[in-house]
């Protein structure tokens, strides 16, 4: 499986994500001439090598009718704002895929969401200013573009660093992280205790368009690593690090929430279970034990993520009659998977492919194997057989 892993330990900025994609192509130069050749008006990229704290990265600066977003001074007289229609309009012209076209208004969609939560106004309210806007256009349309050139199966993400302190903005002054970064990220894990905004509102939206996971970098082998440089100066490296690399199976941090109860039916124990699935455990089962006072009592045992975690806690308490419950962590090994559909003389059959850790297993869709052996009054062992012959 192909993966990206973002070290975002010195949190995410739109231009910085474009620097460290950049890295990863196979021809860096020729991506930033493309990026040129996309025609976002007015915007200009332009890429040079820069040194943090020792290590050579590259550094995007995108450039609006001649000017950066740090050159220009808010003049509202000078310059309009624009809405989400307007940037849809924009983005509809570019000379990009339209797989593209639909990540960057999903990413600004994010964006203008958050805004709408904080101000209180409806999305179709929401006004950006015109070179703030155009900078990050041209920052989600990059990072998008890379994204879609490069084709990750899966993209993790690590904790994110969001910096503390204040900025001072259009506004006035407010709290960093500053309010659409945290709605951004709500959910996502973040910390903060370097001065200063480390994480944008842009760099928060791409990081959770994009991640399929937050944590700890898995077991990998790394074939590239991108470094994207930030403008600023700090005591550690100001950089976002990108890792490309292939993983055989996947590991994922998971948590077992386990208690007893003897005072309940196997149906309301049934139900419960149900209850606990739909909240987003990955596994529940239960096992006959012999509890207090020898009384026979049931052990519930449920696996889940972080994610789901505190709304499992909260459903088992509601539908059970545990009084409480214990946490253990763990981890789980996946072999990486895979549906593929194949042709056969009896119809079209699914077939799952899952390999990794050494091992190779291809498993049909017992739905199809049914539907098959039913419409040709077959066994089911008949029509996987004939199905095996078929894809030897």
């Amino acid at each position: 499986m192909n993966i990206l892993y973002i070290d975002a330990s010195m949190g995410a900025a739109g231009d910085m994500l474009t620097a460290a994609l950049t890295e990863l192509m196979p021809e860096p130069a020729e991506f930033v001439k493309r990026l040129n050749m996309i025609c976002i008006p007015g915007v200009t990229y332009e890429s040079e090598p820069l040194w943090r704290c020792g290590i050579t990265g590259t550094h995007i600066t995108v450039r609006i009718n001649g000017e950066t977003e740090e050159d220009y001074h808010h003049d509202d007289e000078e310059h309009h704002h624009t809405g989400l229609h307007d940037i849809e309009n924009i983005v509809t012209h570019l000379d990009i895929p339209d797989k593209v076209k639909k990540d960057v208004m999903a990413v600004y969609n994010i964006i203008a969401e958050a805004e709408s939560r904080i101000h209180g106004v409806d999305m179709s309210d929401i006004h950006f200013h015109e070179v703030g806007t155009m900078d990050a256009v041209a920052d989600i349309t990059a990072v998008c573009l890379a994204m879609n050139e490069l084709a990750p199966e899966k993209v993790i993400v690590s904790p994110v660093h969001v910096g503390k302190g204040s900025v001072e903005c259009a506004h006035g002054i407010l709290p960093v992280p500053a309010p659409a970064t945290v709605e951004i990220l709500h959910g996502v894990p973040i910390y903060g205790n370097i001065e200063g905004e480390l994480c944008t509102p842009t760099g928060a939206a791409l990081l959770k368009y994009f991640a399929d996971s937050f944590g700890d970098m898995p077991v990998m082998t790394c074939d590239t690593v991108g470094y994207g440089m930030g403008s600023r100066d700090y005591a550690r490296a100001n950089c976002v690090r990108i890792i490309s690399g292939t993983t055989e199976g996947l590991t994922e941090k998971m948590s077992e929430l386990s208690f007893c109860v003897d005072d309940m039916t196997a149906e309301d124990i049934a139900f419960a279970v149900t209850m606990l699935f739909a909240a987003g455990a990955r596994d529940v089962y239960t096992v006959p034990v012999s509890g207090k006072k020898s009384r026979t009592a049931t052990l519930i045992r449920i696996v889940c993520d972080d994610e789901a975690k505190s709304e499992i806690i909260h459903t088992a308490f509601a539908h059970t009659s545990t009084l409480g419950m214990r946490e253990t962590a763990a981890k789980r090994y996946l072999l990486d998977r895979r549906i593929e559909e194949m042709r056969t003389p009896l119809g079209r059959v699914r077939r799952k492919i899952s390999t990794g850790y050494g091992v190779t297993r291809i498993k049909y869709e017992h739905d199809d194997l049914e539907r098959i052996a039913a419409q040709n009054n077959m066994s089911i062992e008949e029509v996987r057989k004939q199905i095996e012959n078929e894809d030897a």
